[in-house]
C-alpha cells in the first residue's frame, strides 16, 4: 500500500502525539485507561476541531478506524517500554514538538485543499497543531502549553508563514512541508533550551 506524503505526515503526527499524551498521563499516575484516553483526545482533539470548523464531517477518525487502533497500539507500547525510559519529561517535550510541527502541516494542507487564503490555513495548522495539547493538559488539570511563556502557537505560525513562503519560491511542496516540520520542531527545542519567550505585559 502506498502512502502520500500528508497521509505519512497524519500517521507520524498521531504516533508522535499518542505517546506524548500517553507519557503526560503517565506522569500524572493515571490508570492504563486513563493514559490511553489522553492518548486519544491529545491525538485526535486538533483535528477535530478543525474539522468541525470546516463542516468536514464526521470527523477523520470517525470515518477510518484505523486511526483509533493506531493510538491504541501506540499507547499499549509507550505503557510497556515506560520502563525503559528514564527521563519522561524529555521525551514528552520532544514527542510533543514533534507532533506540534507533523500536525500543523496537517492543518495547513487541509485549509488548502478546501482552498481557502494563507491566513486562515495557518490559523487552521495552528489550531490542529495545538488544541490536542490544550485539551490534553486542561484534562491533566495543569495549564497549556499555549498559554505559558513558551513559544508553542508562534511556532507554528512562523512555520505556516515559512510554507507558504518556500513555495513562492517554487519548492516543491512535499519539500517544503518537511522543511517546515524539521523547522517547527527545532524552533521548539532552541527556544526552550534558550528559555526565550514572547514579552509580557504588565498591568
Amino acid at each position: 500500500m502506498e502512502f502520500t506524503t500528508t497521509q505519512t505526515i497524519e500517521i507520524l503526527g498521531t504516533i508522535a502525539f499518542a505517546i506524548s499524551g500517553s507519557f503526560a498521563a503517565m506522569q500524572r499516575r493515571l490508570d492504563p485507561f486513563g493514559v490511553l484516553i489522553i492518548a486519544f483526545v491529545t491525538s485526535i482533539g486538533g483535528g477535530t476541531v478543525r474539522d468541525m470548523l470546516l463542516g468536514d464531517t464526521p470527523v477523520k477518525w470517525m470515518r477510518d478506524v484505523n486511526y483509533c487502533l493506531l493510538i491504541l497500539v501506540t499507547s499499549l507500547l509507550t505503557i510497556f517500554f515506560k520502563t525503559h525510559i528514564k527521563k519522561f519529561k524529555i521525551t514528552l517535550f520532544l514527542f510533543d514538538s514533534l507532533g506540534l510541527g507533523l500536525f500543523t502541516v496537517l492543518g495547513i494542507q487541509k485549509g488548502i485543499a478546501f482552498g481557502l487564503s494563507p491566513g486562515i490555513c495557518i490559523a487552521l495548522g495552528t489550531i490542529t497543531g495545538c488544541f490536542g495539547g490544550i485539551i490534553r493538559d486542561t484534562l491533566l488539570n495543569t495549564i497549556p502549553l499555549i498559554f505559558r511563556k513558551e513559544i508553542y502557537a508562534t511556532a507554528c505560525i512562523i512555520g505556516g508563514l515559512l510554507y507558504f513562503l518556500l513555495l513562492q519560491f517554487n519548492l516543491k511542496a512535499d519539500v517544503a512541508k518537511i522543511l517546515v516540520i524539521v523547522f517547527i520542531f527545532a524552533l521548539r527545542i532552541v527556544v526552550v533550551r534558550y528559555k526565550l519567550a514572547l514579552p509580557k505585559f504588565g498591568y
